[in-house]
């Protein structure tokens, strides 16, 4: 039998892609599906792009693997991915690895890695973004695991991730879920990114009364300057589009009811065990909540609001452009935090310049925006937030205006700007002397007694709200 240096078990889009793209890249790949029929179509349709090696049973696909052997599970999140490993780990040897390709919670990838570390063997979770276009022509890969694992899996995954100035986009991210998790809180940076660029042309067009054509062209612009990026260059793509059954702009008959699949929501509930504020990807994963609640929506259509006026377009694109920039940085300021607080909780050590290094290339969020977040931790890596680096600290100061202005536009006119709106008020909360949490305090003092510290001396204390109003020690 014809050995292999990776094997691919899923052949749906996905496994398929990666698959054959390790082929693509020399490397000789054994591939397997629960369905037959899917490997025997895989072979037939691109079998001239490698070497392939087929097999109908696990126990073929395993032997057909040279040692340690690497396995890597393309299949869903959840129940599949336990039973696909239940199948395949007895037929391992110590040394070998299992790497789950798929978008796992951090949580259960740790969990797999400690049982699968007890029967001697590697759990790799790896979180792969680009889609299925990243797959076939390079993504961006954030491989966990142990760093033995890394040693003979590293080389393969480097070889077929994306490249930007000869530096693969892939680097061994930390131990156990350290991968997926980064993985997922990229995933919310995206939310929060796309939820931000869908805000901007909602402004141009009910505010200035751009047509999405115009609209277009508007983003195409900003794809040359500070903002470009993939999803820049496609928000264009898409508004410039035409719906050929109607004649009428693409955006104006798709139903205004975003999906999402769960991991923006996952960063969002983990960001609240983690005690970490990430409102612009709350809000994010809240607005696309609030447009699949049709009945709410149809209910409240009939509640007063501002009247309509428009605003002189001649500089408000150019506003736009900024409170877009200066809302951006501070999302991906709490992904980055967030990231340091989820490396601090479990050990990962995590280097946040190369997560930024690693996403300027094949995945979703890649964009030119990313070298000034390498640049910044570069410069100081225990940086506490990327707000108070000195170049976006500078961009910051030079939204002040216009940013406020979009927000206070926004308000006035009654269109929903969740994104921007919260991005500034954490802007305003960080940069505060003193916030009204004093008082929220001592209002949680006064009525379930639970102390609160003072600003002139150390220590707890308690007032006594319902006796004399003296102060004590906790």
């Amino acid at each position: 039998m014809d050995e292999a240096r990776i094997g691919v078990t899923g052949l749906a889009v996905m496994g398929r892609n990666l698959a054959r793209n390790l082929a693509r890249h020399g490397h000789a790949v054994a591939v397997h599906n629960r369905t037959p029929s899917r490997t025997e179509a895989l072979v037939r349709e691109f079998g001239d792009e490698g070497v392939f090696v087929p097999a109908e049973r696990p126990e073929d696909f395993v032997a057909s693997l040279e040692r340690p052997r690497r396995l890597v599970i393309m299949v869903k999140a959840g129940a599949p991915t336990d039973a696909v490993i239940e199948e395949f780990a007895p037929l391992l040897e110590p040394g070998d690895m299992i790497v789950d390709g798929g978008n796992a919670h951090f949580a259960d990838t740790r969990r797999r890695e400690a049982a699968l570390r007890e029967r001697g063997l590697h759990f790799v979770g790896a979180g792969i973004s680009g889609g299925e276009e990243g797959a076939l022509h390079g993504p961006s890969i954030m491989p966990g695991g142990s760093a033995e694992s890394y040693e003979a899996l590293g080389p393969l995954l480097e070889d077929i991730a994306a490249d930007v100035d000869g530096t693969p986009c892939c680097v061994h991210v930390g131990p156990d879920g350290a991968g997926h998790f980064v993985k997922m809180v990229h995933n919310g940076i995206e939310y929060a990114d796309m939820q931000l660029i869908a805000e901007s042309y909602d402004l141009l067009r009910h505010a200035a009364g751009l047509s999405p054509a115009e609209i277009a062209e508007v983003f195409r612009t900003w794809n040359t300057g500070r903002l470009e990026s993939y999803l820049i260059e496609i928000t264009a793509e898409v508004l410039a589009h035409t719906d050929a059954a109607t004649g009428r702009p693409f955006v104006d008959v798709v139903l205004d009811q975003a999906e999402q699949k769960g991991t923006g929501r996952w960063t969002v509930q983990t960001a609240l065990d983690l005690g970490v504020p990430v409102g612009g990807i709350a809000e994010a994963v809240f607005a696309r909540s609030v447009s699949g609640h049709a009945a709410l929506r149809e209910a409240a259509q009939g509640l007063p609001g501002p009247a309509r006026s428009r605003v002189k377009e001649s500089g408000f694109a150019d506003a736009v452009e900024k409170a877009l920039y200066a809302s951006k940085i501070v999302a991906y300021a709490q992904g980055f935090h967030q990231i340091q607080a989820g490396s601090a909780e479990y050990g990962w050590d995590i280097d946040p310049g190369a997560m930024a290094t690693i996403w300027r290339g094949g995945c979703i969020i890649r964009a030119r925006f990313l070298d000034r977040i390498r640049a910044a931790y570069e410069a100081d890596p225990r940086t506490p937030t990327l707000l108070t680096d000195d170049h976006f600290a500078e961009a910051l100061g030079g939204a002040q205006d216009a940013w406020r202005e979009v927000v206070a536009t926004a308000a006035r006119l009654g269109i929903p700007a969740p994104g921007f709106s919260t991005a500034l008020s954490y802007y305003d909360s960080l940069r505060a002397e003193r916030l009204p949490a004093a008082l929220t305090q001592g209002q949680r003092d006064f009525f379930g007694a639970h102390t609160y510290r003072r600003t002139d001396r150390d220590g707890s204390f308690h007032t006594l709200w319902g006796g004399d109003r003296s102060e004590t020690p906790a």
